[in-house]
């Protein structure tokens, strides 16, 4: 009985073991960031897979940035992309063409991709997309993806370094040139002509991509 016993222990462990790897993506962010010693807005997503961006996303990171702001407040705080692109896509939609609907966002390697469905006629024509024009249809998905950066308290930045129309990626000397026909608003000072100004609120000091996390980091003063 000992010996049965012992081998139920270790089939009752090799099945917790198993369920907790099946579970990971929803446990490993949080003991990940509790290590780290900052908080986490949500559970992170997968690298590389799109996440569609909601309200209730927006108000997570929202409120995980807001803690920042606090005396008590931890030095950084930890969200999800798809959070953190839902919380900036106010700012975002302001740049993007009007009929933009089904955004979407990733994390990968360190950058963030942001992609929705929308009218080229709204890029600025298809004069705007030169020889590529005659591949397309009137509506195409519309990727971006760059790296989030600060510019100075209360401005950041999307630095585009890819774009990329339905399947096509566009060359990158097209990227500046479809940025200010497609933008509905002037660009602030100390934003790069490759870049999508947002606002942020001014305790924040740095914002870096990490896969399906971002973290944010607070200003020292």
């Amino acid at each position: 009985m000992g010996c049965i016993g012992r081998i139920g222990c270790l089939v009752v462990l090799a099945v917790l073991a198993a369920v907790g790897w099946i579970f990971r993506d929803r446990w490993l962010p949080m003991v990940r960031g509790g290590a780290a010693g900052g908080d986490t807005a949500a559970v992170a997503g997968r690298e590389g897979v799109w996440q569609t961006i909601t309200p209730q996303g927006g108000e997570r990171a929202r409120r995980a940035l807001a803690s920042l702001q606090q005396p008590a407040g931890p030095p950084t705080v930890t969200v999800g992309v798809a959070d953190l692109a839902a919380y900036v896509y106010q700012e975002l939609a302001r740049q993007l063409p009007p009929s933009a609907d089904s955004v979407e966002a990733m994390g990968q390697g360190d950058r963030l991709n942001v992609r929705a469905s929308v009218r080229l006629q709204e890029l600025g024509g298809r004069d705007a997309l030169g020889p590529l024009a005659g591949m397309l249809g009137d509506r195409e998905r519309l990727q971006i993806g760059g790296n989030l950066r600060v510019v100075r308290p209360g401005l950041g930045e999307l630095v585009v370094r890819e774009i990329r129309v339905g399947q096509l990626p566009l060359p990158s000397p097209l990227i500046p040139r479809l940025l200010r026909q497609g933008s509905r608003r002037e660009r602030p000072e100390g934003v790069s002509e490759s870049g999508l100004p947002v606002r942020l609120p001014e305790y924040i000091g740095d914002i870096r991509v990490s896969g399906g996390t971002v973290t944010v980091t607070k200003t020292v003063r």
